[in-house]
């Protein structure tokens, strides 16, 4: 699981920002600065390794942190916390593979989708981007739609569509929404994509053209 701090805002519910401080104020200090201090020694040594071939990379080991610190928190056994964090590490070296030298949240959201069931191939499209342009959003929204139960050639095709239109931030935040909410109600998950995106109020506003002066 992302951490709440690596996610947009508008898509970390307020209860969940509150129970994460709260989680790590409520840790002993020797905790907090050392989250992995519960794992047996071999465990610690194969989570060690496995974020230093990250930091080798030149990458942010924090996701792996966190799935670390999740698994503790919950009791999962350190066998089944090894393998979360070799899967995590994986997805993250493929998606570095595909994007580049992007962002390190960027990277771990790319992660993401791909341990929801995206393909590797399906990322491509993003490496070409505006200067100073984030796929956050993009990656963030697609994860959790396959995760909610849309078929991923579906997930992939719209996100890839509003990505190539133009799409910002307001445009995944209100597609999130509402295929949320028509979801809720009963609607099947890919339908109710379907018809979101169908939606003109989805694309961005094209911005009006300055006449020449003179």
């Amino acid at each position: 699981m992302r951490l709440a701090s690596q996610l947009p805002r508008w898509l970390v519910p307020p209860a969940l920002r509150v129970s994460a401080l709260l989680l790590l104020g409520a840790l002993p200090a020797t905790a907090q600065q050392d989250p992995m201090i519960k794992l047996d020694s071999r465990s610690r040594l194969i989570v060690d390794q496995t974020m230093d071939s990250l930091r080798q990379l030149g990458l942010s080991d924090a996701p792996l942190r966190s799935r670390v610190l999740q698994g503790i928190r919950l009791g999962v056994d350190n066998e089944k916390i090894v393998a979360a964090v070799t899967r995590k590490f994986a997805s993250i070296k493929t998606a570095f593979s595909v994007l580049g030298a992007v962002g390190d949240n960027e990277i771990d959201a790319a992660s993401a989708v791909l341990e929801a069931g995206a393909k590797p191939a399906q990322l491509g499209v993003f490496k070409q981007r505006q200067k100073g342009r984030s796929d956050l959003d993009a990656f963030t929204v697609w994860a959790d739609l396959i995760t909610r139960g849309v078929p991923n050639e579906e997930a992939s095709s719209a996100i890839t569509k509003l990505w190539q239109d133009g799409a910002d931030e307001a445009t995944y935040r209100r597609l999130w929404n509402d295929v949320q909410a028509d979801i809720s109600q009963g609607l099947n998950p890919g339908a109710a994509l379907q018809a979101r995106v169908r939606e003109a109020p989805l694309r961005p506003a094209t911005k009006p053209t300055t006449p020449p002066e003179g």
